[in-house]
C-alpha cells in the first residue's frame, strides 16, 4: 500500500478548532453539495502576517487558462465563462497568515490569497508558458468542480509548497462556473477545455528544457485530464510521453467505465498514473447518484484500479468525521508524501 493505514490524519488547523467551529466547517461543506477544495471565500487581505514561502514574499504560479479575463484586468482577472482560446499569465500569490486567528480562518477559507495577475497574453499562450518554465520541472495543477480561478491558484500553491516542490508551479484553470448548481456546466467546460490543454501539453513536451512535466488532476479535472493525455499520444507518440512525469488523479469524479476505456486505450503509459481513492469520499457518492448511480473512478474497488495497471493510494482511512473527504491531497501531509513519490518515481 502507498498509504499506511494505522492512523488517521490531523491537521494543525483542526487540533485547534472548538466544538462550535466544527459544526461551521460542516455546515459549509453540506452547503457546498460536493464543491471542491477552495470554494471557501479569499480574505484577499495583504496586511497580515504572512508566512516565508518560496521567495521570502509569495509564490508566483504560472497560469494556462480557457476562462474569459474579467473585465479592466481586475480582481477575479478571470471569471467563469469559456474565453476564445488560452491565456498564459503569471499569478503571484500571498503566503498563508501565521497567526493565531489566521490559523482557525484557515479551516474554513483558502490559506492562499491571489495578489496580484500579470504579463496577460492571449497570442501563443501555450509557448510563452513553455518559455517560462524553460529549464524547470513543472507541476501542473488541473482542478476540480465549483472552482474559481482565486480558489484555484490557491490550492496550486498549496500543493506545491506542501510537496516542496522546487520546479515551475503551474495552473490549468478551465470555466468552472462556481455554484452548487453548475455540475453540468462544469462537465461540459471542462471536456470543451481539452484541445486548450493538449495545446499547452504539446509545447511542454516539444520544449528543448528537458524537463519532466508533472500533473496532479482533482475531482472533475481528471476527467480533461485523461481526454487531453489521450489526445496527446495520439498527436506525439512515444516522444512526447516520454516527457511527461507522474499523473495523479485525486478523487477523480470520472465515471468508472469512462475510466476504464480511457487507461486501455494508454496502454503501457498507464503506469504513470496514480489514482488516490476513498470510498468514503462523500463527494463522489453525490457525484454517483447525479450520474445515474454509476461509480466514480475515486471510490472504485481498489483491485478494479489496480488490475488496470494504475498505482493507487488508498485514502480512505485519512480525514473522517464531518469532513467530505475529498481534497486529502491537499489537506493530509501524508497523502501529499504520495503525490511526491509519484513524482519521484518517474
Amino acid at each position: 500500500m502507498l498509504i499506511p493505514t494505522a492512523r488517521k490524519m490531523r491537521s494543525p488547523a483542526s487540533s485547534i478548532m472548538s466544538s462550535a467551529a466544527r459544526v461551521a466547517a460542516a455546515t459549509l461543506v453540506a452547503l457546498s453539495v460536493a464543491g471542491c477544495v477552495g470554494d471557501g471565500v479569499l480574505t484577499g487581505s495583504l496586511g497580515s502576517t504572512k508566512a516565508a514561502t518560496q521567495d521570502g514574499e509569495g509564490r508566483a504560479i504560472l497560469v494556462a487558462t480557457t476562462r474569459a479575463a474579467a473585465e479592466n484586468g481586475a480582481r477575479p482577472w478571470f471569471g467563469n465563462k469559456r474565453g476564445r482560446g488560452l491565456t498564459f499569465a503569471e499569478a503571484r500569490l500571498d503566503g498563508p497568515d501565521t497567526s493565531f486567528t489566521g490559523r482557525i480562518a484557515s479551516v474554513v477559507t483558502s490559506d492562499w490569497s491571489v495578489s496580484r495577475v500579470e504579463k496577460v497574453q492571449r497570442e501563443n499562450a501555450p509557448s510563452a508558458f513553455a518559455a517560462a518554465a524553460l529549464g524547470r520541472d513543472v507541476l501542473l495543477y488541473v482542478h476540480g468542480y465549483r472552482e474559481s480561478f482565486e480558489t484555484a491558484a490557491a490550492s496550486a500553491a498549496q500543493l506545491a509548497t506542501g510537496i516542496g516542490f522546487r520546479g515551475a508551479a503551474g495552473l490549468f484553470s478551465w470555466p468552472s462556473g462556481g455554484g452548487t448548481l453548475d455540475y453540468g456546466y462544469d462537465r461540459e467546460s471542462a471536456l470543451w477545455s481539452r484541445d486548450g490543454l493538449e495545446d499547452l501539453l504539446t509545447a511542454l513536451t516539444q520544449s528543448p528544457s528537458g524537463g519532466r512535466i508533472h500533473i496532479v488532476a482533482h475531482s472533475m479535472g481528471s476527467l480533461l485530464t485523461l481526454e487531453a493525455i489521450r489526445m496527446l499520444r495520439a498527436s506525439g507518440g512515444e516522444a512526447a510521453m516520454a516527457r511527461l512525469g507522474a499523473v495523479v488523479l485525486a478523487s477523480p469524479d470520472v465515471d468508472i467505465d469512462f475510466f476504464t476505456r480511457s487507461v486501455e486505450r494508454l496502454g503501457p503509459d498507464a503506469r504513470k498514473i496514480t489514482v488516490i481513492s476513498s470510498t468514503n469520499d462523500r463527494a463522489l457518492e453525490l457525484s454517483r447518484r447525479i450520474a445515474g448511480g454509476v461509480v466514480r473512478a475515486g471510490a472504485a474497488d481498489r483491485g478494479k484500479l489496480e488490475a488496470l495497471g494504475v498505482r493507487v493510494a488508498d485514502a480512505s482511512d485519512y480525514g473522517g468525521g464531518l469532513y467530505v473527504n475529498h481534497d486529502l491531497f491537499l489537506t493530509s501531509p501524508d497523502v501529499q508524501q504520495v503525490v511526491k513519490r509519484a513524482m519521484e518515481r518517474q
